[in-house]
């Protein structure tokens, strides 16, 4: 029954959009991430920036089952004390404070969360890790981003006997579609690897100690053919809101 759906909150983007006569500052978001929700049998709604404090994001997590941090613009290297690169986009700091708490208060409260890219850099840097700005320095290529939107697969091997590595079968070498210049570099505290590529880039991490928490860095709704990460938290959000509602 659809009451008994999960709901789903997803994380946006604020910037400069035109749409029409229109050119103005928008909230949005690719249909393919709350298409892959709905099509994993929850219910997706929209997590705009806005003005935070720990109450407003505890009023805004009380309604959901849910959450997903989405991908976007760079985490603000000033929240892991690290000077800008050249190639660093310009701060978002309503968005790292938005996305910020509501992860801060998910992993406290236990509620099931999956982040997305940027969503995976910014719970390393909330959990007190750093990021690598600027990839092709690190590896030598620019094989995670084509840039121009155009997305680039890469191979994965996913850690099995972890979170992930269940989700996804414990897949080998799994194709995922790419798009960043930034990746984790020194681990948040709580976190462990569940994937890498074989350039050792960090593709996948998981929270210790809490019912489910991943982050890829690879964008799972560009593949609507595969949705076990969604599936995975829609179905972890169905039991957390069935034991709160017990």
């Amino acid at each position: 029954m659809s009451g008994s759906k999960p709901l789903i909150g997803l994380t946006t983007y604020l910037e400069q959009a035109q749409t029409g006569v229109w050119d103005v500052q928008a909230a949005f978001l690719p249909k393919v991430y709350f298409e892959a929700v709905t099509k994993a049998g929850g219910i997706a709604v929209l997590l705009p920036p806005q003005p935070v404090d720990v109450g407003i994001a505890d009023r805004v997590l009380d309604g959901l089952d849910g959450l997903i941090i989405t991908g976007g613009k760079d985490v603000d290297p000033a929240r892991y004390g690290q000077e800008a690169h050249v190639t660093t986009d310009e701060p978002r700091p309503d968005r790292d404070a938005w996305e910020d708490a509501l992860l801060t208060g998910a992993i406290e409260r236990g509620l099931p969360f999956l982040g997305i890219c940027r969503g995976m850099q910014l719970l390393n840097v909330a959990l007190g890790g750093t990021l690598h700005q600027h990839l092709p320095d690190v590896i030598g290529s620019t094989r995670y981003n084509a840039g121009y939107g155009k997305f680039t697969e890469n191979a994965v091997e996913v850690h099995a006997g972890t979170q992930v590595g269940d989700l996804l079968d414990d897949a080998e070498a799994l194709s995922v579609h790419s798009y960043h210049h930034q990746a984790v570099d020194a681990l948040g505290e709580g976190l462990s690897v569940s994937a890498r590529s074989d350039d050792g880039t960090i593709q996948a991490v998981e929270v210790e100690g809490v019912p489910f928490g991943v982050a890829v860095q690879w964008h799972p709704e560009q593949n609507p053919d595969d949705l076990r990460l969604f599936a995975g938290l829609v179905d972890a959000a169905t039991h957390y809101r069935a034991g709160s509602i017990a």
